[in-house]
């Protein structure tokens, strides 16, 4: 029995592909890109001697160019998530970044496997546009992870800010110089936008929408009503570290909860994917005598819906809404 190592060898090429975006990211925007860094992205093109306005109108259309792209064909599946990533490549370079790693996925399918011109050329596109979209995707997740985890220190960094005498405009300037990205980057564009004149209220509101956050919407509500009806906004934020630290420990919790159902219903979905590829790969004329039937390809599609609506059924019952 010869087991084909070409499964595996398609894998290592997503994985290869997932990489090399990466790397080209970091290599073109460099250190101060990751979310990694200690030091906000902002803060770092100001050391580099980059002029403050230049710098809110270059964090500006990063964080617009997506949505404001969606009219281009396909992109718009991506773009929200881009978006919330804020992914600085432009839409035009993640489109040019799809056909390059398609290209190098080609080239490796072309060394690596013994699949004809036709499939190498399908799986190579399949490859470069799932694994941009797989990379935007997991950026966005982590940066609104992220974002959700400093929103309760910040907001405490504002009370302190405030207690001690500083105006709201300065508590979002010391936020946006002691924390990192991506909260520290989000909040000294509005601290700019502030200064050049809008509503801190609506900059806030804008960032609430843009994230798609509840609890950044209860921060820019809360200070609406304060600019408008006045009170101790000290008060009022400090409530609003204590309800948004409480939602984020309810989540984490729901989601310790909810661990152990999401991972065996990914298993299931997985599980048959896996058992048809392990077939192919071990027994590969196991389907010979069937799949010239007028029942093969009828009932091979009716398997595949079960799968498709298995996959939608076993998110929706482990997926809770708090």
């Amino acid at each position: 029995m010869v087991i084909s190592a070409e499964p595996l060898v398609y894998l290592l090429i997503f994985i290869a592909v997932l990489v090399l975006v990466e790397g080209v990211y970091l290599t073109v925007f460099g250190k101060s890109i990751s979310l990694n860094n200690r030091v906000n992205r902002r803060l770092d093109l100001l050391e580099k001697g980059v002029g403050r306005e230049q710098v809110l109108e270059q964090l500006r259309k990063e964080m617009h160019q997506h949505m404001n792209a969606r009219g281009i064909p396909l992109y718009s599946l991506l773009a929200e998530r881009a978006q919330k990533a804020n992914i600085a490549f432009s839409p035009q370079q993640i489109i040019m970044l799809m056909a390059g790693v398609a290209v190098v996925a080609y080239l490796g399918l072309s060394v690596g496997t013994s699949a004809g011109v036709g499939v190498r050329i399908a799986v190579a596109i399949a490859m470069g546009v799932g694994g941009v979209y797989v990379w935007i995707n997991n950026k966005a997740k982590k940066r609104l992870s992220m974002i959700e985890e400093q929103l309760p220190d910040a907001v405490e960094l504002m009370v302190r800010s405030l207690r001690v005498g500083h105006p709201f405009s300065s508590a979002i300037q010391i936020v946006a110089k002691e924390v990192p990205d991506p909260l520290g980057s989000e909040m000294g564009v509005i601290a700019d936008e502030s200064a050049y004149g809008r509503d801190v209220g609506e900059s806030l509101k804008h960032l609430a929408e843009r994230m798609d956050m509840q609890d950044l919407r209860f921060l820019a509500v809360a200070v609406s009503i304060q600019q408008t009806s006045g009170g101790n906004l000290a008060e009022i934020l400090e409530g609003l570290a204590k309800v948004i630290r409480s939602r984020f420990k309810l989540f984490r919790r729901v989601k310790a909860i909810t661990a152990e159902a999401k991972w065996s219903g990914t298993f299931l979905s997985g599980f048959p994917l896996g058992a048809l590829v392990m077939i192919n790969v071990i027994q590969p004329n196991y389907y010979d005598d069937v799949k010239e039937t007028q029942f093969f390809i009828p009932a091979a599609l009716i398997v595949g819906a079960f799968l498709v609506a298995n996959v939608f059924i076993m998110r929706s019952l482990t997926n809770i809404k708090v």
